[in-house]
C-alpha cells in the first residue's frame, strides 16, 4: 500500500477501485479505493495527450477496478487529504456491472442477511472493511505476547474420532463409513502437548459447536484463541496470563488504530489496569440482588446466564471501574469434568467483559485417579479413553483457557452481532455463502 503523503510530487503506480466516477464538461474525477485508502483522480480533458484516458473513462463504471500510473500533487482545494494524482496512464484491469446488489456508502441500506448474501460487496464499505484490520492487529499483538513468552504453537485436528468435551453439541461427519467430529476445541490435544513435555502452547483455529441458538453472539464456526501452560500453582496463574494477554492486545490495537475506532465505532479502546477486579459467584449473586433487585433463576444457580453477565460488567463499572471482571466459584454440575477441583469447587473462572462472557479458564485435573472418577460422574467412560491415557504416565499441573476472536472484536468494536466480525459468519440458518 502506497504512502501517498510521503509520495507528493512522485510518479507512482496505484491498484484499487474505481468508487466513485463524476465526468464533467471540462473535467474528470475518479475516487480511487485502495485498501480502504482514497486518493482523487484527475484528468482535464482538454489536453491532448489525455485523449485516450478520456475515452477510458467515458465508459468507465463505478466499482470497476483500474491500475493507474502518474505523479501525486498537492492541491489544498481536494477534500481527500488535499492531494490529487495526475494520471499518465489508465488501464482497466476488470468492469464492474453498473448496478450494485447493495449500497457501499450506507451498510445500512439493507438487511443483516442480504448484506451476508453478498458479503464481498460489504466488506468494501469502510465500517466492515477496518474490522479485519482491527481484528487483524489485535491477533497479531496477543499472538507476539505468547512468542516472546517462550509459547510453542500447536495444530491440533478439527476431524476427531470422539466427541469432545461433554460428547454434546458436535456435529458428526461420514469418515470413510465410520462416525467422527468436528472438534468443539482443541481442549483434549492442548493436555495431549502438556503431557508430552509442553510447557506452554497455544493456537487460532477455528472450532465448531452444533448449538441452534440464534442469539448475536453464538456461531456453529468461530476462530478460537486456545492456551495452555504448565507447572502452575492454581488457577490466579492463568488469570494472571489472561491479564496480561488482553493488556499486549489492548494497548497494539489503542496504539494502531485507537483514532480510527473512535471515529467509524465511536469506541474509546481503554486499556485496562491490573489486576482486574474478582469475585466469587455467591458473593456476586448477592452484590447483584441487593443493587439492582436480580435473583438468579433456579436452572442457573451455580453458573451466570446473559443477564447475569450483563450487570456484572454494570457492578464491575460502578464498583471498580473497571471493564473486565473475573468471576469464581461455580457449581461443578456446570463446569467440565477436567476442571480441578478443591473442597469440591472447580477451581476455573469466567472473565466477563462489557457484559459478556469471553473466557472460561480453569487449573485441569491432571491426576489420573481424580480425572477418572470426575468423567464417570459426568457419564463419560471409554468414548473419553485416549484422553485419560494422557495423563497415565506422569503430567504436570496445568491450566489455560480459549478466546474468541470473532465475540472479542465484536465487544472491542461495539458491534451488535457476530455477522459482523466474522468474515463469513455461520449459524444455524447461515451455510452460504
Amino acid at each position: 500500500m502506497i504512502n501517498f503523503k510521503e509520495n507528493i510530487g512522485k510518479k507512482v503506480t496505484i491498484s484499487g477501485f474505481a468508487e466513485k466516477v463524476r465526468n464533467l464538461q471540462w473535467v474528470q474525477f475518479i475516487v480511487l479505493r485502495c485498501e480502504g485508502k482514497r486518493i482523487q483522480i484527475t484528468i482535464e480533458k482538454s489536453e491532448e495527450k489525455n485523449k485516450d484516458m478520456v475515452e477510458i473513462v467515458n465508459n468507465l463504471t463505478n466499482e470497476s477496478t483500474i491500475c493507474v500510473t502518474g505523479v501525486i500533487n498537492e492541491n489544498e482545494k481536494v477534500k481527500m487529504g488535499g492531494m490529487e494524482l495526475i494520471p499518465e496512464e489508465i488501464k482497466v484491469t476488470s468492469t464492474s456491472y453498473p448496478e450494485l446488489p447493495i449500497s457501499i456508502t450506507d451498510k445500512n441500506a439493507a438487511n443483516i442477511d442480504t448484506r451476508m448474501d453478498n458479503r464481498f460487496i460489504d466488506l468494501r464499505n469502510d465500517v466492515n472493511f477496518n474490522i479485519f484490520k482491527v481484528q487483524t492487529e489485535f491477533v497479531r499483538a496477543m499472538r507476539q505476547y505468547l512468542y516472546d513468552n517462550d509459547f510453542t504453537e500447536i495444530h491440533t485436528p478439527k476431524l476427531i474420532g470422539a466427541a469432545s468435551e461433554s460428547g454434546s453439541e458436535v456435529f458428526e461427519v461420514n469418515y470413510f463409513g465410520n462416525k467422527a467430529y468436528l472438534a468443539q476445541s482443541p481442549q483434549f490435544y492442548k493436555q495431549m502437548a502438556i503431557a508430552a513435555g509442553y510447557e506452554k502452547v497455544f493456537e487460532v483455529a477455528p472450532a465448531f459447536r452444533a448449538e441452534n441458538s440464534n442469539t448475536n453472539r453464538h456461531a456453529t464456526e468461530f476462530t478460537s484463541f486456545d492456551l495452555e501452560f504448565a507447572n502452575i500453582n492454581s488457577y490466579e496463574d492463568v488469570m494472571e496470563v489472561e491479564e496480561d494477554l488482553l493488556v499486549a492486545g489492548l494497548t497494539a490495537v489503542k496504539e494502531k488504530y485507537g483514532d480510527l475506532i473512535k471515529e467509524l465505532y465511536g469506541v474509546d479502546v481503554v486499556v485496562p489496569t491490573k489486576p482486574f477486579p474478582r469475585i466469587k459467584l455467591q458473593d456476586l449473586y448477592k452484590e447483584l440482588n441487593e443493587r439492582y433487585g436480580y435473583e438468579i433463576p433456579d436452572h442457573d444457580i451455580g453458573d451466570m446466564n446473559a443477564e447475569t453477565e450483563k450487570l456484572t460488567s454494570k457492578y464491575a463499572m460502578e464498583v471498580y471501574g473497571h471493564e473486565f471482571i473475573f468471576v469464581t466459584g461455580f457449581s461443578k454440575a456446570k463446569r467440565p469434568f477436567y476442571h480441578m477441583r478443591k473442597d469440591d469447587v472447580p477451581q476455573g473462572y469466567d472473565l466477563i467483559w462489557k457484559g459478556t462472557e469471553i473466557t472460561t479458564g480453569a487449573q485441569r485435573e491432571h491426576r489420573y485417579d481424580v480425572l477418572e472418577a470426575q468423567a464417570k460422574e459426568k457419564g463419560l467412560g471409554e468414548d473419553i479413553k485416549f484422553y485419560k491415557d494422557f495423563f497415565k504416565y506422569g503430567c504436570p499441573p496445568h491450566g489455560g483457557f480459549g478466546l474468541g476472536i470473532d465475540r472479542l472484536t465484536m465487544l472491542l468494536l461495539g458491534l451488535p452481532s457476530l455477522k459482523e466480525t466474522m468474515f463469513i459468519f455461520r449459524g444455524p440458518n447461515r451455510i452460504n455463502p
